[in-house]
């Protein structure tokens, strides 16, 4: 009799623990499904992107012509690589103080060729062409002195808080001015848009929307 009712308790458990497994081996990986959703982002919306940036770059000249330190200090982010068209590095500080001494003010500057590259939803690469009017901005080596009139400029922006900002800007000197033929996209500033920030009268402007020591765009 004992061993009968053994018998059958010991027959429960193992249907009771095989179900159980059984239960177990077929529910969906809730975690793994939430990981999947949770890791896919949104597509980014190239064309508003194109154009916010574009707008950017060419509110330049306007912000060096009205010395609007304000727009810069919104414009570059506190902790901005900046590289001048002499190889030196640039400050976001120095920007500032260039564009509202007004030292850039008296030389007219037209940007074009803006290319946008996006990356994703907060994050691009934009080059520009800066073309300056005066013949302030000059480079010395052992040739001697050259004035510069047009700059290439390599902005990296990121949206940061819902704002674009530019967290690294190189500017380089283009000694042998090229036409708007041979560049990519090229497009004329349009009066509403903003234009490169020239760099200081001391050292050659830069191109990209940055800061005014950066060769000008």
């Amino acid at each position: 009799m004992k061993k009968t009712i053994s018998a059958t308790i010991s027959f429960a458990l193992i249907a009771l623990f095989a179900g159980n497994f059984s239960g177990c081996s077929t529910q969906p990986n809730s975690n793994a499904n939430t990981v999947a959703t949770a890791s896919a982002e949104p597509t980014p919306d190239k064309t508003a992107i194109e154009a916010q940036l574009k707008a950017l770059e060419y509110d330049w000249p306007r912000i060096i012509k009205e010395r609007d330190g304000a727009a810069v200090r919104k414009l570059e982010a506190d902790d901005v690589v900046l590289i001048e068209p002499n190889g030196s590095l640039g400050a976001k500080d120095a920007d500032i103080k260039d564009i509202e001494s007004g030292e850039m003010a008296n030389d007219p500057q037209e940007i074009s060729d803006v290319v946008v590259n996006v990356l994703d939803n907060d994050s691009a690469v934009v080059i520009s062409r800066t073309t300056v009017k005066g013949d302030s901005y000059k480079i010395s080596d052992d040739k001697g002195e050259t004035i510069i009139h047009e700059f290439r400029t390599l902005d990296t922006f990121m949206r940061r808080n819902g704002q674009w900002q530019i967290v690294a800007s190189a500017t380089v000197p283009v000694r042998t001015p090229v036409s708007p033929e041979s560049t990519p996209s090229a497009a004329a500033a349009s009066p509403t848009s903003k234009g490169s920030p020239a760099a200081r009268a001391s050292s050659p402007p830069k191109a990209a929307p940055p800061m005014m020591q950066r060769s000008p765009e």
